[in-house]
């Protein structure tokens, strides 16, 4: 049975990683609780400014006013893929290990800002809001955004120990380097169905919401 488990590449891969995946989803959760922090840290004016604009961009979605599907969808798939994309080349570049680690948690201080802000200002309202535009897609671009964070680290400490250290001399650089491309064009699919959530699903749902509080 023991070495079934360890057969499942998935399993394999978690048990290799673990430590890191512990790191990594600490990490982020610092990252959302920080931003849900940083939303009482703003000043009344701030807060009003903020809630202004953001209830003017309600008003565009009640009134249907929004950008197409299909903007929607680029915007959102470039924008996660260049994140994404910047972590991964990150990992092989050796240094960028920190800027990897600044990167999610500026990712978990992004998306706990975005729901503290919801809730503070709109309390249930923007709770359902926070429901129905800010976690479906998270729901696919948190893992991702932490799967390839952990193989960007672990690849960065691999190349360290290989390079600076001297060890992990069994290192070959060639098929884990594939494997690490494998991932990406992974991430790339996942953002795609994220992208599509947000871009179709969303603004629906979204205008749902904000005409039912209005009334």
């Amino acid at each position: 049975m023991r070495k079934r488990i360890s057969a499942n590449p998935i399993t394999h891969h978690i048990q290799e990683n673990s430590s890191i995946y512990s790191f990594i989803i600490v990490l982020f959760l610092m990252g959302v609780i920080f931003g849900a922090i940083v939303v009482n840290s703003l000043s009344i004016a701030q807060k009003e400014d903020l809630y202004y604009y953001l209830s003017q961009f309600f008003g565009q979605v009640s009134d249907g006013k929004v950008a197409a599907s299909e903007d929607l969808f680029r915007q959102s798939f470039l924008h996660n893929i260049k994140f994404l994309g910047l972590i991964w080349i990150l990992g092989i570049s050796i240094i960028g290990l920190p800027l990897i680690l600044i990167l999610l948690f500026m990712k978990g201080v992004v998306v706990g800002f975005t729901v503290g802000f919801l809730v503070n200002q709109m309390g249930w309202g923007g709770f359902l809001l926070s429901f129905v535009t800010v976690l479906p897609q998270n729901l696919f671009i948190i893992p991702i955004f932490i799967f390839i964070t952990v193989l960007a680290v672990s690849f960065s400490i691999k190349l360290i120990r290989k390079i600076f250290m001297k060890q992990n001399m069994n290192f070959i650089f060639g098929p884990i380097f594939g494997r690490y491309i494998a991932a990406f064009v992974l991430a790339i699919g996942v953002v795609s169905i994220s992208a599509g959530i947000e871009a179709y699903l969303s603004p629906g749902l979204m205008k749902s919401i904000v005409t039912s509080i209005k009334k």
